[in-house]
Protein backbone atom coordinates (compact mmCIF):
# COMPACT_ATOMS: atom_id res chain seq x y z
CA UNK A 1 0.00 0.00 0.00
CA UNK A 2 0.89 3.53 -0.46
CA UNK A 3 2.04 5.69 2.55
CA UNK A 4 -0.39 8.26 3.40
CA UNK A 5 1.67 11.69 3.80
CA UNK A 6 1.62 11.73 7.43
CA UNK A 7 4.28 8.99 7.55
CA UNK A 8 6.00 10.47 5.17
CA UNK A 9 6.92 13.49 7.26
CA UNK A 10 10.51 13.12 8.69
CA UNK A 11 9.80 12.45 12.33
CA UNK A 12 13.70 12.06 13.39
CA UNK A 13 14.55 15.83 12.65
CA UNK A 14 11.02 17.20 13.52
CA UNK A 15 10.77 19.77 16.20
CA UNK A 16 7.69 21.09 18.65
CA UNK A 17 5.62 23.20 16.71
CA UNK A 18 2.81 23.65 14.39
CA UNK A 19 2.75 22.59 10.77
CA UNK A 20 0.43 22.33 7.98
CA UNK A 21 0.08 18.65 7.83
CA UNK A 22 -2.74 18.86 5.02
CA UNK A 23 -5.25 20.80 2.94
CA UNK A 24 -8.33 18.97 1.52
CA UNK A 25 -11.21 20.40 -1.06
CA UNK A 26 -14.68 19.79 0.07
CA UNK A 27 -16.57 20.71 -2.46
CA UNK A 28 -16.00 24.48 -2.80
CA UNK A 29 -14.29 24.24 0.63
CA UNK A 30 -10.57 23.93 1.67
CA UNK A 31 -9.69 22.42 4.84
CA UNK A 32 -6.91 22.94 6.40
CA UNK A 33 -5.69 20.25 9.00
CA UNK A 34 -2.59 21.47 11.59
CA UNK A 35 -0.08 19.16 13.18
CA UNK A 36 0.37 20.29 16.62
CA UNK A 37 3.19 19.01 18.08
CA UNK A 38 4.13 19.26 22.05
CA UNK A 39 6.52 16.34 21.94
CA UNK A 40 9.70 15.44 20.22
CA UNK A 41 8.64 11.74 18.78
CA UNK A 42 11.06 9.34 19.32
CA UNK A 43 13.20 11.39 21.67
CA UNK A 44 10.93 12.36 25.06
CA UNK A 45 8.43 10.88 26.63
CA UNK A 46 4.40 11.13 24.99
CA UNK A 47 1.97 12.79 27.00
CA UNK A 48 -0.52 10.35 29.40
CA UNK A 49 -3.21 9.61 28.32
CA UNK A 50 -5.15 11.69 30.97
CA UNK A 51 -3.51 14.87 30.30
CA UNK A 52 -4.31 14.37 26.55
CA UNK A 53 -7.68 13.68 27.28
CA UNK A 54 -8.08 16.66 29.35
CA UNK A 55 -6.39 19.04 26.46
CA UNK A 56 -8.96 17.32 24.17
CA UNK A 57 -11.94 18.79 26.08
CA UNK A 58 -10.14 22.08 27.26
CA UNK A 59 -8.73 22.66 23.92
CA UNK A 60 -11.78 21.58 22.25
CA UNK A 61 -14.01 23.73 24.43
CA UNK A 62 -11.94 26.68 23.77
CA UNK A 63 -11.96 26.55 20.21
CA UNK A 64 -15.49 25.59 19.56
CA UNK A 65 -16.54 29.03 21.25
CA UNK A 66 -14.01 31.60 20.26
CA UNK A 67 -15.49 34.75 19.69
CA UNK A 68 -14.12 35.25 16.20
CA UNK A 69 -12.39 32.20 15.45
CA UNK A 70 -15.82 29.13 16.42
CA UNK A 71 -17.27 28.74 13.18
CA UNK A 72 -13.91 27.59 11.59
CA UNK A 73 -13.05 25.74 13.66
CA UNK A 74 -14.14 21.63 12.47
CA UNK A 75 -11.81 19.64 15.30
CA UNK A 76 -9.47 19.23 17.56
CA UNK A 77 -7.99 15.60 19.06
CA UNK A 78 -5.20 13.74 19.76
CA UNK A 79 -2.74 12.13 17.79
CA UNK A 80 -2.70 8.24 18.01
CA UNK A 81 1.33 8.36 19.24
CA UNK A 82 0.41 11.01 21.98
CA UNK A 83 2.81 13.76 20.94
CA UNK A 84 0.51 16.57 19.80
CA UNK A 85 -3.03 17.39 18.29
CA UNK A 86 -4.38 17.64 15.20
CA UNK A 87 -6.79 20.92 14.72
CA UNK A 88 -8.86 21.06 11.66
CA UNK A 89 -9.68 24.41 10.10
CA UNK A 90 -12.10 25.73 7.36
CA UNK A 91 -9.96 27.54 4.93
CA UNK A 92 -6.28 27.92 3.36
CA UNK A 93 -4.43 28.75 6.64
CA UNK A 94 -0.72 29.06 6.84
CA UNK A 95 1.15 28.00 10.32
CA UNK A 96 1.82 31.44 10.84
CA UNK A 97 -1.91 33.15 10.17
CA UNK A 98 -3.14 29.76 12.71
CA UNK A 99 -0.49 30.41 15.74
CA UNK A 100 -1.49 33.21 17.15
CA UNK A 101 -4.81 31.82 18.10
CA UNK A 102 -3.17 27.86 19.21
CA UNK A 103 -1.06 29.94 21.37
CA UNK A 104 -4.18 31.36 22.35
CA UNK A 105 -5.58 28.19 23.17
CA UNK A 106 -2.62 26.98 25.15
CA UNK A 107 -2.32 29.99 27.48
CA UNK A 108 -6.34 29.67 28.26
CA UNK A 109 -5.44 25.97 29.04
CA UNK A 110 -2.15 26.59 30.92
CA UNK A 111 -4.28 28.83 33.62
CA UNK A 112 -7.71 27.11 33.46
CA UNK A 113 -9.20 26.47 37.09
CA UNK A 114 -12.36 24.79 37.41
CA UNK A 115 -14.58 21.76 36.50
CA UNK A 116 -13.21 20.65 33.31
CA UNK A 117 -15.82 20.77 30.74
CA UNK A 118 -17.77 17.85 29.62
CA UNK A 119 -16.08 15.65 32.40
CA UNK A 120 -18.86 13.70 33.73
CA UNK A 121 -20.57 10.22 33.41
CA UNK A 122 -23.88 11.86 31.36
CA UNK A 123 -21.01 13.93 28.63
CA UNK A 124 -17.81 11.88 28.49
CA UNK A 125 -17.56 8.00 27.58
CA UNK A 126 -14.40 7.73 30.21
CA UNK A 127 -14.99 11.21 32.49
CA UNK A 128 -12.67 9.53 35.21
CA UNK A 129 -9.31 9.80 33.06
CA UNK A 130 -9.03 13.19 33.57
CA UNK A 131 -5.88 15.00 34.93
CA UNK A 132 -6.22 19.01 34.79
CA UNK A 133 -2.88 19.72 36.87
CA UNK A 134 -0.83 17.86 34.21
CA UNK A 135 -2.73 18.81 31.36
CA UNK A 136 -2.43 22.50 32.41
CA UNK A 137 1.54 21.61 33.09
CA UNK A 138 1.93 19.88 29.60
CA UNK A 139 0.44 22.89 27.89
CA UNK A 140 2.41 25.25 30.02
CA UNK A 141 5.82 23.91 29.16
CA UNK A 142 4.70 23.64 25.55
CA UNK A 143 3.61 27.87 25.27
CA UNK A 144 7.15 28.61 27.14
CA UNK A 145 9.25 26.36 25.18
CA UNK A 146 7.81 26.70 21.70
CA UNK A 147 4.56 28.88 21.08
CA UNK A 148 6.37 32.04 22.67
CA UNK A 149 9.41 31.48 20.46
CA UNK A 150 8.32 30.09 16.89
CA UNK A 151 10.59 29.82 14.17
CA UNK A 152 10.34 28.55 10.62
CA UNK A 153 11.32 25.33 12.15
CA UNK A 154 8.55 25.26 14.39
CA UNK A 155 5.78 25.80 11.58
CA UNK A 156 7.80 24.61 8.83
CA UNK A 157 8.12 20.37 8.11
CA UNK A 158 11.29 19.49 7.95
CA UNK A 159 12.63 17.77 4.98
Amino acid sequence: MKKIPSFTVNHIDLNRGIYVSRQDNVGDLVVTTFDIRMKLPNREPVMNMAEIHTIEHLGATFLRNHPTEADNIVYFGPMGCRTGFYLIVKGDVSSKEIAPLVTECYDFMSNFEGDVPGASARDCGNYLDINLPMAKYESKLFLEQTLNHLTNENLVYPA
